[in-house]
């Protein structure tokens, strides 16, 4: 489903022929060390970025990268953010995800200055909508008019033949035959209804330097680059194309995408110098791997922003680990708020080197948000994952506070408190335990003397059964340390609980404690 005109007719957007006599675009000049891009006869003198996903499913990591560090570019340096939807590949489209952008931009709180939902004078925001404005074709035919793209009627039979094995891999190069069909033929075969696509006209000899703010100065040779395609048979922009041309009408200064797109920068630069508009200043970030060292992907179980929150990651530690992956700031500080990063962003400490996803630091850094969350938005997050597991009438609030310390992620609440239902099997091995010289022998002697004690206790709150177990302790002439192991193991049957001997019978309560303790004796 295309987001944008649902009457977009199939065919695309109309022919890019006949040929129109247009004049070159917006030009552009330079002032006081700040680029001014001139946009529909005003200049843009503040930094401008945009972030401009394909609505193809769930947001990968990296892309989320892109918006944050596009977002924080333009912010730290108070200039706009725009969020561009760029929907022309429309084999790929999958419906319902513009929502899932739209969601992904709200709970990471990267608020665009201008998109959809914001004109701020450049719309549309959706390149569908564009493309129903007929603003790719007019581009498309001035370069065509100044002899710098062309029509090709080359089909699938002899694009095939074309194909190469270079350094063991297959390439075509495209061997511009239709660069030389004289534009009226080219206009008779177009309204015969001939497919077509329209190609940039590369040079071939001489080569293109292009600047990236992080990887410097780049040369490609032009006889690598391809007549890479500008409008599709079906009428759409090409990626590359729309790119180029809604940058510029939008007055983008600063282009932020992954460093699979270097060997494009190029490709690009030719189109906008071909229209005489000024290049933007290109950042490319580094790749994001997985710990093996593998490009991140699907199957790693965490590559996209919604698989992060179905495992019970907090959406600021994720932007917050996000923003490390390809830069780190001057004193090595690890948590940051947004607004915080704002502050401290500087793309010119970016990495060139690939940043690894380390989902091992994603869960220590996502413990730190926990720990510090206020304790009423914690509970409201956590009370889902405990009634999961507890079904009676629990305090919820009182067991919220005892995990709260002790999680990396929210679905580790259930371990940690399956026990409060029932206490799982386990090995009467666990009651020997060498710092406080328990054994078996000791743990059941303690629990059989305990238990009329802890029959006739009416108050089952923590600080009076405190007492209680302690003043037996210390009538025994035993460790009180000794006490509480034989009593929280019976109690739970796990070697670690959230909370002490005394804190899970106060959550229990008595009669449950009593047969709990019971229980144990006749196991012992």
């Amino acid at each position: 489903m295309r987001p944008g005109n649902a009457a977009l007719p199939a065919a695309g957007c109309g022919n890019v022929l006949p040929v129109k006599s247009m004049q070159p675009g917006g030009r552009t000049k330079k002032n006081c060390g700040h680029l001014q891009l001139k946009v529909r006869g005003k200049y843009m003198t503040k930094i401008r970025t945009r972030f401009a996903p394909s609505p193809t499913g769930r947001m990968h990591v990296g892309n989320l990268r892109t918006a944050l560090y596009a977002y924080l570019i333009a912010k730290h340096e108070g200039g706009d953010f725009l969020l561009r939807i760029e929907d022309t590949d429309q084999v790929r489209l999958m419906e319902g995800a513009v929502d899932i952008i739209n969601r992904t931009m709200e709970k990471t709180g990267l608020e665009h200055d201008e998109g959809p939902d914001k004109d701020g004078g450049y719309g549309p925001y959706i390149q569908s909508e564009r493309c129903a404005q007929g603003i790719y074709k007019k581009y498309a035919r001035q370069l065509i008019d100044q002899g710098d793209a062309y029509c090709c009627f080359c089909g699938e039979k002899e694009l095939e033949g074309m194909k190469r094995i270079v350094a063991g891999k297959e390439i075509s190069i495209y061997d511009k035959r239709c660069a030389s069909i004289p534009k009226e033929e080219a206009a008779r075969r177009v309204a015969a209804g001939e497919p077509y696509v329209v190609r940039f006209n590369m040079p071939t000899e001489g080569q293109t330097t292009f600047h990236d703010v992080i990887y410097g100065d780049i040369t490609v040779d032009n006889a690598e680059m391809e007549d890479l395609i500008l409008i599709k048979s079906d009428g759409f922009p090409t990626y590359n194309f729309a790119n180029v041309v809604d940058d510029h009408l939008m007055g983008i200064t600063h282009v932020v995408r992954g460093n699979e797109y270097l060997s494009s920068a190029p490709k690009y630069n030719r189109i906008y110098e071909a229209f005489g508009w000024e290049i933007p200043t290109y950042v490319h970030c580094p790749l994001i791997t997985d710990e093996n060292h593998q490009k991140l992907s699907k199957r790693s179980g965490h590559s996209s922003f919604e698989d992060l929150l179905d495992q019970g990651f907090v959406a600021e530690a994720v932007v917050n680990y996000v923003a490390l992956l390809g830069w780190s700031p001057s004193d090595n500080r690890e948590i940051f708020s947004l607004a915080e990063l704002i502050e401290a962003f500087d793309y010119h400490h970016m990495s060139k080197s690939p940043a690894v996803f380390d989902i091992q630091k994603l869960r220590w850094m996502n413990s730190e948000y926990i720990k510090n969350m206020p304790e009423d938005e914690f509970y409201e997050i956590a009370l889902p994952y405990m009634q999961e597991v507890l079904d009676g009438d629990y305090d919820f609030r009182k067991i919220a506070s005892m995990v709260k310390t002790r999680i990396e992620v929210f679905p580790e609440i259930r371990d940690h408190i399956d026990f409060f239902r029932e206490v799982p099997p386990y090995d009467t091995s666990m009651y020997k335990n060498k710092k406080w010289k328990t054994t078996e022998e000791s743990c059941k002697q303690i629990l059989t003397e305990l238990l009329p004690v802890l029959e006739g206790q009416e108050d089952y709150s923590n600080d009076p059964l405190y007492e209680t177990l302690t003043a037996y302790a210390s009538e025994k002439g035993i460790k009180s340390g000794s006490v509480m192991w034989a009593v929280r193991t019976a109690l739970s049957g796990k070697q670690t609980t959230p909370t002490g001997a005394t804190g899970i019978m106060e959550i229990i309560g008595k009669e449950e404690t009593l047969k709990r303790i019971r229980d144990a004796i006749a196991i012992l």
